[in-house]
């Protein structure tokens, strides 16, 4: 498993939940030391107009610290996607999230779509057909999913139930029964269900049965091509230790 990072993450673009100060160094300090880091670059705007409308980027860029950090979120996120093509699993430890960036629009402590970005990326680029979209957010990936309506070789998933077990069940349930061809998965990954964050409904151990249950899906799927990027997740005292529990799943 390899932890994309940079230090610029730490910045605070923003004053909302998902810049707070702290937010990434608590992730940080759970997995230095037990992952591989690595350092991506900033993604190109003709990255950027994979999925979303030069108006929409313009938007973002007037917004200059913002718009920087998003560049590179969107590259950790790429960078993720190439280091699992390769067949290593890995993690975007990224900020901004992204899936609640359209096409031509963003909310919700979003700016650009990562995941969707680097999803596309590597369709446009013939290194895949088909993908899966896993989000464990406590919210739907409206963006995720507004970008790929209409594409059947990208499929988004989130599972709705509210309930622990449902969840878990809903999840294990849709990857048993997975029939169709795919050449990576990749997961959203919010922590904000965690039941000392939002959702209050997760616990730190049900991130660890997620990510295996990834894991042997992909396996089975797509010769183990699996990366994670962070979406939500916002109590500090708890989002390292759930992020670390997904990861070892994961691995």
């Amino acid at each position: 498993m390899k932890v994309v990072y940079h230090e610029r993450y730490r910045e605070v673009y923003s004053s909302d939940p998902a810049a707070q100060p702290g937010r990434i160094e608590g992730i940080y300090n759970e997995l230095y030391g037990q992952f591989e880091f690595v350092k991506p670059m900033p993604a190109s705007e003709e990255d950027l107009l994979l999925v979303h409308s030069r108006g929409h980027v313009e938007y973002v860029r007037a917004h200059q610290l913002a718009y920087e950090i998003a560049l590179l979120a969107v590259g950790g996120a790429i960078n993720a996607s190439e280091i699992a093509l390769q067949g290593e699993p890995a993690f975007g430890l990224i900020r901004p999230p992204g899936h609640h960036a359209t096409p031509n629009s963003c909310w919700g402590f979003c700016y650009f779509n990562n995941i969707a970005i680097s999803i596309e990326k590597l369709r446009r680029e013939d290194k895949i057909k088909n993908a899966l979209i896993v989000d464990i957010d406590l919210h739907y990936g409206d963006g995720t999913a507004n970008i790929f309506q209409g594409v059947s070789q990208v499929t988004y998933f989130h599972p709705d139930a509210w309930n622990r077990q449902a969840f878990l069940d809903e999840i294990s349930r849709f990857l048993a029964a997975w029939k169709d061809k795919v050449d990576i998965v990749a997961v959203s990954a919010g922590f904000d269900r965690h039941e000392q964050d939002w959702g209050g409904m997760l616990k730190t151990e049900d991130y660890f049965v997620i990510g295996k249950m990834i894991k042997e899906f992909a396996e089975r799927a797509c010769n183990g091509k699996r990366y994670a990027v962070l979406e939500g997740g916002y109590n500090h005292l708890v989002l390292g230790k759930n992020v670390k529990a997904l990861l070892e799943g994961m691995v």
